[in-house]
């Protein structure tokens, strides 16, 4: 313990470390604390003296610095144009604007005043029909007609005969008309009909046979159907089963060219599902 006279003399690390161990680092730090504040501080004034003189110093460094001296500037001086070669020939003068058009020309248009005539002296004339034109070729000029054609009064002949087209006699796959069912509709009401009339053969429903089968049939002028075959068929009955359907349907309108009524032959597709 210490006495009333170090007491005296000690500092308050001394009394706060009293009986502690002072090789413990809050004793070095406590003791040199005033230390550290006193550098600190004058570190700090030193900085805040430096940025407050800086632009003051760097002015008078500035305006110790030798000036240049300034420039004269010089008058510009314009130089005498050089003489004229007589030698040379002049240029020649620029070509003379074109005259404007001149403007256009005034049509004077002299009126004919109508002149009043009686009934039976006013020329009539007829205007043909529109649908008497329409074949006619319009000419700029008068084609004179041939005088030296014969005479085909005289020709001999039996004119009430009904001229006939010449029709091939064969199987046509199209015409100009072709054969259609008494309901009309073309290939898809013929597909349909004939669809309707076929019924699954128990053997292909057995076998789980389902496809498409192409059919051909020839349509002859009297609206029958014959030649039924089959193009490319499944088997397992339903060939035949098409084939027996074709035979059903009724009259066919016949199909034509060139006005007669012409065999036409068909192939449609038939498609067979299980339902």
């Amino acid at each position: 313990m210490m006495d009333n006279a170090q007491i005296a003399k000690a500092s308050m690390n001394d009394i706060v470390f009293e009986g502690r161990n002072k090789a413990y680092g809050a004793y070095v730090l406590r003791r040199l604390y005033q230390r550290h504040v006193t550098r600190a501080l004058i570190i700090a004034t030193a900085v805040f003296a430096l940025l407050v003189f800086f632009p003051l110093i760097a002015q008078y460094l500035k305006d110790k610095l030798p000036k240049e001296p300034k420039k004269n500037l010089q008058e510009n001086v314009l130089m005498d144009a050089p003489p004229l070669d007589d030698t040379k020939p002049p240029p020649p003068p620029p070509p003379p604007e074109a005259p404007p058009p001149p403007p256009p020309k005034l049509t004077t248009i002299k009126f004919t005043p109508p002149v009043v005539k009686k009934d039976e002296e006013v020329k009539k004339e007829e205007v043909p029909d529109q649908e008497e034109l329409k074949d006619k070729t319009v000419s700029t000029v008068t084609v004179k007609g041939n005088t030296d054609a014969p005479d085909l009064s005289e020709l001999s002949g039996t004119g009430d005969k009904v001229v006939e087209e010449v029709v091939e006699n064969k199987v046509y796959t199209y015409v100009e008309q072709m054969p259609q069912l008494p309901g009309g509709g073309g290939n898809g009401a013929i597909v349909a009909a004939i669809q309707k009339a076929t019924k699954y053969p128990p053997l292909a429903l057995r076998n789980q046979v389902e496809g498409r089968i192409f059919v051909s049939f020839t349509v002859n002028p009297q609206g029958d159907v014959s030649d039924v075959k089959v193009v490319k068929g499944l088997g397992s009955g339903l060939d035949e089963e098409t084939i027996r359907a074709v035979k059903t349907l009724p009259k066919f309108i016949p199909g034509k060219q060139n006005g007669r009524a012409v065999s036409v032959s068909f192939t449609v597709p038939i498609t067979f599902k299980i339902q």
